[in-house]
C-alpha cells in the first residue's frame, strides 16, 4: 500500500508536468474502466505528498470527450488521494476575466452531449449524491489563495459553462451563455467533478483564462494556436500555485463533507449490492462497507 495522497494534481493543457516532485514514483493503476490517461507520478513537494497526472495524456493526445475520467478518478481514489486539484485552461465569458488571470470557479453548467460516461454507479448499485455545490469550499479557498499568493490576478467564483468540444463554440452559443450570467467556458469540468464527488474527493478547479471565447466586439474569435500561446505564460504561474497550495495543507485536518458524500446518496442497501459490484466499486464503498469492501 503506498502512501495516502495529500493533493492530487489534474494538469490540463499546457500543463503535463509537475517540476518538484521530489522522490518520484511512476505509479501504474488498473481500474475497472480501462488505463488512466497517463501514469501516475507521486512524490513530495514542500513537505507533501503530491501525485500529478496529465489530463489529456503524453502528447496531448486525448479529446476533452475521450478523457477516461472513471479511470482517472477511481486510479486517484484507489492511490489513498483525499484532495483534487484541477488545472484548466477556459475562455473568458466577462470583460473583468481577462487572458492570464486565473479563477477559481465554484458553479457548473453542462452543455455535454450525454455521451461521457458521468457516473461510477449502475449494474447493481444506486447512488444519487449531492451536487448542489459542485466544488469544495474549502479546497476552493485554499487554490484561490495560493494563486493570489503566488502573483496571478485571481478571480473568486463564477459560473463555468461545460461545452462538448472540440470546436470552441459560435458567436451566437457565446451569447447565448453570457446572457446566463456565466463566467468561463471550456470542456473537461464534467463529468470530472460529479465523479470527484461520487469518489468522496474534495475537488477543485483553478481555471487559467487563455482568451474571450467569442463574443468581444472587435476581436478575432478564440482558436487553439492563441490559447496554448496564453497557457504558456500562466503554467509558471499555475505551477507556483500548486507548490503554495501543497505547503499549506494540514495533514491533520479532518474531512470536510466531501469525505461522506455517499452517506446520504447510496440508495441500495449494502445486502443487496453484489460481489462484483463490491469489487469494481471497493475504493469508495470502503468507508461505507468496511475494509473488505
Amino acid at each position: 500500500m503506498t502512501e495516502p495522497i495529500d493533493l492530487a494534481v489534474l494538469g490540463g493543457s499546457g500543463f503535463y508536468e509537475m517540476p518538484g516532485l521530489r522522490g518520484v514514483e511512476e505509479l501504474t493503476v488498473d481500474t475497472p474502466w480501462g488505463a488512466p490517461s497517463d501514469v501516475i507520478r507521486a512524490g513530495e513537494l514542500e513537505g507533501r505528498r503530491v501525485a500529478f497526472l496529465a489530463r489529456h495524456g503524453p502528447g496531448h493526445r486525448l479529446l476533452p470527450s475521450e478523457l477516461p475520467q472513471r479511470a482517472n478518478l477511481w486510479a486517484l481514489k484507489a492511490l489513498g488521494a483525499r484532495r483534487v486539484l484541477a488545472v484548466s485552461a477556459v475562455g473568458s465569458l466577462r470583460e473583468d476575466y481577462r487572458p492570464r488571470d486565473l479563477a477559481a470557479p465554484d458553479q457548473l453548467i453542462d452543455r455535454t452531449r450525454g455521451g461521457r460516461p458521468a457516473t461510477f454507479f449502475g449494474d447493481g448499485v444506486v447512488a444519487h449524491v449531492a451536487f448542489a455545490e459542485p466544488f469544495c469550499a474549502r479546497l476552493r479557498g485554499g487554490a484561490l489563495a495560493a494563486a493570489r499568493a503566488a502573483g496571478a490576478t485571481a478571480h473568486d467564483g463564477g459560473a463555468y459553462v461545460v461545452v462538448e468540444g472540440p470546436a470552441f463554440g459560435t458567436r451566437a452559443e457565446s451569447e447565448l451563455h453570457r446572457s446566463w450570467g456565466t463566467s468561463l467556458v471550456g470542456m473537461t469540468a464534467l463529468p470530472e467533478a460529479k465523479l470527484a464527488r461520487e469518489a468522496e474527493l474534495c475537488y477543485a478547479m483553478l481555471a487559467a483564462v487563455t482568451d474571450y471565447d467569442a463574443w468581444r466586439p472587435g476581436e478575432e474569435a478564440v482558436d487553439a494556436a492563441a490559447v496554448f500561446d496564453t497557457l504558456r505564460e500562466n503554467v509558471e504561474r499555475c505551477r507556483h500555485a500548486v507548490r503554495l497550495l501543497a505547503a499549506s495543507l494540514d495533514r491533520d485536518e479532518p474531512p470536510c463533507a466531501c469525505g461522506r458524500a455517499l452517506d446520504a446518496a447510496l440508495v441500495t442497501p449494502p445486502a443487496a449490492i453484489p460481489p462484483e459490484a463490491r469489487e469494481r466499486l471497493a475504493p469508495l464503498l470502503r468507508r461505507r462497507l468496511g475494509a473488505g469492501a
